[in-house]
C-alpha cells in the first residue's frame, strides 16, 4: 500500500505504508451425519493453534475416531504436528475446496454475515458466535452431508 509524500523533482514519490488489519482464525469440524460440531475462535493459523484444535476435538469426542478432511495448509502438514490416537487426518488433493464438507458451512456463513461488517473484531467475533450458535445439528448435517460421506459414515459406522 502507499500514499503520497513529498519528493524532489524527478524522484518517484512513494511511501510505503504498512496496512493495519485485524485477524482472528475459525477452527471448524462437523460431523456429516449427526451435525455435531466444534467451532474454536484461535488468533492465529499455525501449527501451535491447529495443534490446540486437534486437542480439544479429541478431547471432546474420547470415544470415537474422529475423521478430519484437511486441505494442504501449512498448519495442517506440519512435521511437528502430533495427531492424537483417536483423530484421522484426510488430505484432500491440492485445490479441490469443494471436496471439504467445511467449506459449506464457511460459504453459508459468509452468506448470513452480509456485505456489510461489524467496525471493529470484537464485534465481528460477537456476530459470527451469534450465527454459528444458532445453527441446529440438522441444518449442520445438511450442509456438510455430501452423499458419499454419509455413505462412508454409515458403512464404516465411524
Amino acid at each position: 500500500m502507499t500514499r503520497r509524500c513529498l519528493t524532489a523533482f524527478g524522484v518517484k514519490p512513494i511511501q510505503p505504508v504498512l496496512p493495519r488489519y485485524e485477524y482472528y482464525w475459525l477452527f471448524g469440524a462437523v460431523e456429516p451425519l449427526t451435525g455435531e460440531s466444534l467451532f474454536l475462535e484461535m488468533p492465529a493459523l499455525d501449527t501451535a493453534c491447529y495443534q490446540a484444535y486437534l486437542d480439544e476435538l479429541s478431547l471432546t469426542y474420547p470415544d470415537s475416531l474422529n475423521l478430519l478432511v484437511i486441505d494442504g495448509a501449512p498448519a495442517h502438514t506440519s512435521g511437528s504436528l502430533r495427531v492424537p490416537d483417536n483423530v484421522l487426518l484426510v488430505r484432500l488433493p491440492p485445490y479441490s475446496p469443494e471436496l471439504n464438507p467445511i467449506e459449506r458451512v464457511w460459504q453459508d456463513l459468509r452468506k448470513w454475515l452480509g456485505p456489510t461488517l461489524p467496525a471493529d473484531l470484537d464485534a465481528l467475533k460477537e456476530h459470527v458466535a451469534t450465527i454459528l450458535l444458532s445453527y441446529t445439528k440438522e441444518t449442520l448435517a445438511s450442509i456438510t452431508g455430501y452423499p458419499y460421506l454419509k455413505r462412508i459414515c454409515s458403512a464404516q459406522s465411524i
